[in-house]
């Protein structure tokens, strides 16, 4: 009988699954917090926010069922909080609207009709409007060679030749190589850092409800959360022997979003592409034995929280473009991925397309975003092209 694998495997296995996940996006979450009316300490703490909420999950989840269970927050949630912008209402309508996706969530767990409702959307038309979501996002880098070369370029080549040898961890070195950026500009300005923007802290919100922030960030991100994260997450989970309670996952991750959106929280969700990292034969041999990684990601999760504020304060200090290129490059898996699938199946392709240009184009009308507009005219037009005579 082999020996088993030491208990500190699965550990480390759960500490580079957090740090890849956290360093990877964290960008585009504060991007999105932003773009939607978050001042910078707000932004950090809804960052704080998330990275508790979804330690916890990880850890509740893979103690409670013994599995590698492990949450994430919704990077696709918070492309889509940097594309959407400002709503009626401000950040607060936006706190609103993060309750209100919780709320959908949660809804979700108890009422199945929902799921079954959000799945009849045709994955092409849920991609394409994710594809359209996350393409000016994946522009950063190209816009930031040309806006600030000394910044992007070192970030761009490192990332690209950390992707031919450790695509991993082609991301976090990339954000690697930007703090040094950012490094050595704070050295030739001279430019002091007050101590107290690195001390993490909650700041809360009272949320207020509009409808343009209903439609327009509250249905979306719960569209995109439920597809591009939590269906595929159950489907990786599932592809190594793991059978995930749908129930008890949307319950925790519902409160997660519910009890984080007064602090700036947008989503957490079952995590997707880094949920392998856990779940795979590298985290441990013995499948019985995985569930530590889950637990480790989530302690790892509630660390790498209390270091949100000084993360947030280095996006703060950064020169301009270097960390919008970070994000983006952070996305280009992502947006790949959603263009394949949107496009994938010949007869799907028209609505997809329209779909893909109008989430792309930015567009807001009646206050309510281009994503909403995205859906509503790729489901149209797909009616139209599939009606039978």
């Amino acid at each position: 009988m082999p020996e088993a694998a030491p208990l500190s495997r699965p550990i480390l296995a759960g500490v580079v699954t957090a740090l890849v996940g956290f360093t990877s996006s964290f960008a585009v979450v504060l991007t999105g917090l932003a773009a939607v009316g978050a001042n910078p300490a707000q932004a950090a703490s809804g960052l704080l926010a998330v990275s508790l909420t979804m330690g916890l999950a990880c850890i509740v989840l893979a103690w409670r069922y013994r599995m590698p269970i492990t949450a994430a927050w919704s990077t696709p949630g918070a492309a889509l909080l940097a594309a959407t912008g400002a709503v009626d209402g401000g950040w607060p309508a936006a706190v609103g609207a993060f309750l209100l996706a919780s709320a959908l969530i949660l809804l979700t767990a108890l009422w199945p009709a929902l799921g079954a409702l959000i799945a009849r959307i045709p994955p092409s038309i849920a991609q394409a409007m994710l594809a359209g979501v996350l393409l000016p996002l994946c522009l950063a880098p190209i816009t930031g060679l040309v806006a600030n070369p000394w910044g992007v370029v070192p970030v761009v080549l490192t990332w690209l030749v950390c992707a031919r040898f450790a695509p991993r961890w082609a991301v976090p070195l990339a954000f690697v190589t930007a703090s040094i950026v950012v490094a050595v500009s704070l050295v030739q300005n001279g430019a002091p850092v007050d101590p107290a923007l690195l001390l993490p802290r909650i700041e809360l919100t009272a949320p207020t409800f509009t409808l343009g922030a209903a439609v327009g960030i509250a249905l979306p991100l719960f569209i995109v959360t439920m597809a591009s994260q939590n269906v595929p997450g159950i489907a990786i989970m599932r592809s190594f022997g793991y059978e995930v309670p749908w129930r008890p996952a949307m319950l925790v991750t519902g409160i997660g979003t519910a009890l984080g959106a007064p602090a700036g929280g947008h989503a957490i969700n079952l995590a997707a592409i880094s949920a392998a990292l856990a779940a795979s034969p590298d985290a441990d041999p013995n499948p019985a034995r995985r569930w530590v990684a889950g637990v480790s990601t989530g302690a790892s999760y509630l660390v790498l929280g209390g270091a949100s504020a000084a993360f947030a304060t280095l996006v703060l200090l950064a020169p301009d473009a270097v960390i919008p290129a970070v994000a983006g490059l952070a996305l280009f898996a992502a947006f790949g991925s959603a263009v394949q699938q949107a496009i994938d199946d010949p007869g799907e392709r028209l609505p997809a397309v329209v779909t893909f240009l109008v989430a792309a184009s930015g567009i807001s009308v009646l206050g309510v975003s281009a994503a909403f507009w995205a859906l509503v005219a790729g489901l149209l037009v797909r009616t139209v092209l599939h009606a039978r005579r």
